[in-house]
């Protein structure tokens, strides 16, 4: 019998290297080497130590290498670790439309549980693919936006999905078995908002947790416990009823296998919330073009999407990391004062400067009506800035930097790579992390990418 569920446990079971097209060959390289560089900066970040204490003191069978502790563990507890750490600074891949972070669940969960099995580059791409795949249509077919009005985070929802099917793939589970894991990651699927509210570490946890879960999933489906095989689409308590209340089952499969979703994912240049990225875009462009500095600045109005209102808009107040990283006044104060928005932009230091936050009360948001047509499927963005003495100038980004309208190449994520684990791995290390990501589907063995990431880290950060 024939379902939604099914239909994309048999394609996720089909999936082969051979059978991909080239474009979306080359970009699992650029995606591996986002993905470990956001692990590895996240692993020295105080979210991070914690997550790697927690698993290290619980112990367990030695199946998967925990990045720069000498230590090997569960997969799954490594998948934790290495989810949360992928997502510990808002510095991973996102998709746009889905509004959700993709690659952690499905690199966290792909990653140690290849090392465990020992696939080859060809069998871990082709899983990689169909973990992005399936995460990214879970979401557009629940529809992003009712999931996110609702309250959820979609990376944790939906990430269980992705890593569930990674998994799958590697383990070369049959169909239906694969049909019942992504029952037991549909049913694992959580992860609230609420962080907004005081920019607690929860947001930083739900892409390790959705790692996780997705792995004990497709390992329990293995040895025959069954889940939910209409997960997607039953009526009482489905994903798509559950967490969404409305939605449209059919872009779970529509052209699966020929319209590759994952191509519109996006690759972040700046360490905050991706809604904000076409805002820096444009004062960045405004600061250059005008040498604008905040002492010039009357007022900057910001226009964008009522839920990029909802999400990233209210008066900044300094707090914490996670709070400036989502708050898009101070987004755009920060990049208007420091030209940048990097991991120095997001130190308390920074975040609490008395200057920069006087300047984020001067920024203020207004909802743009066409803006509102387009948002989540782009992520455009409108400034007005208007100065003391008097001059208004304007900017509007169709896309940020990194998206599919103004991608970022390999060498552009090497060079991201190497300055975001520059405090945390040697030179020697980076080049060898760099050309493993290049040369993946010829690597006949993962071992190479965990076993050099098994020496100590440098540096910890805030």
């Amino acid at each position: 019998m024939s379902s939604p569920t099914l239909d994309i446990a048999h394609f996720i079971n089909r999936i082969t290297f051979d059978a991909l097209p080239e474009n979306l060959r080359s970009i699992i390289n650029k995606f591996l080497l986002d993905a470990v560089g956001c692990g590895l900066y996240g692993a020295t970040t105080r979210s991070g130590r914690i997550l790697a204490e927690h698993v290290m003191d619980k112990g367990g069978r030695e199946e998967a290498s925990l990045w720069g502790r000498g230590w090997r563990g569960p997969a799954e507890s490594v998948g934790l670790c290495l989810g949360t750490w992928m997502h510990a600074y808002e510095l991973d891949d996102y998709h746009s439309g889905a509004k959700l972070h993709v690659g952690v669940p499905v690199f966290a969960a792909a990653i140690p549980l290849a090392e465990f099995l020992g696939s080859d580059g060809k069998t871990f791409t082709a899983a990689v693919v169909a973990g992005y795949e399936t995460s990214i249509r879970a979401s557009l077919a629940a529809g992003s936006l009712n999931i996110r009005n609702r309250g959820f985070h979609i990376t944790g929802l939906c990430g269980t999905f992705g890593a569930a099917a990674a998994a799958c793939r590697l383990l070369e589970l049959d169909p239906e078995t694969t049909a019942n894991a992504l029952g037991l990651a549909g049913t694992q699927s959580a992860g609230l908002f609420a962080f907004n509210s005081d920019g607690s570490e929860t947001k930083r946890f739900h892409g390790g947790r959705a790692a996780q879960s997705g792995l004990m999933a497709a390992d329990l489906a293995s040895r025959g416990f069954t889940g939910p095989k209409q997960v997607f689409e039953y009526g009482d308590g489905g994903f798509i009823s559950a967490f969404s209340g409305s939605g449209d089952i059919s872009l779970l499969t529509e052209e699966l296998g020929s319209r590759w979703e994952m191509l519109n994912t996006s690759i972040k240049p700046y360490c905050c919330c991706g809604s904000t990225h076409s805002t820096i875009d444009a004062i960045l462009e405004l600061r250059e073009k005008h040498n604008l500095r905040p002492e010039d600045v009357d007022e900057i109005e910001i226009f964008n999407h009522s839920v990029v209102e909802k999400q990233c808009s209210w008066k900044y107040e300094p707090s914490t990391t996670l709070s400036a990283q989502m708050n898009i006044e101070y987004c755009a104060a920060i990049s208007l004062a420091d030209g940048a928005a990097g991991p120095a932009q997001f130190s308390e230091e920074r975040f609490s400067d008395s200057e920069v936050v006087a300047l984020a009360h001067r920024a203020r948001f207004t909802v743009d009506p066409e803006i509102e047509k387009i948002y989540p499927h782009q992520f455009p963005g409108k400034v007005i800035v208007r100065t003391r003495g008097g001059q208004t100038y304007t900017s509007y980004r169709p896309g940020p930097k990194g998206s599919p309208l103004n991608p970022m190449g390999f060498d552009d994520v090497a060079e991201k790579f190497r300055w975001v684990t520059g405090n945390v791995i040697d030179s020697g290390t980076q080049t060898h992390l760099i050309e493993v990501a290049q040369k993946i589907d010829q690597m006949e063995s993962m071992e190479p990418l965990p076993g050099r990431l098994a020496a100590p880290i440098q540096a910890s950060q805030a």
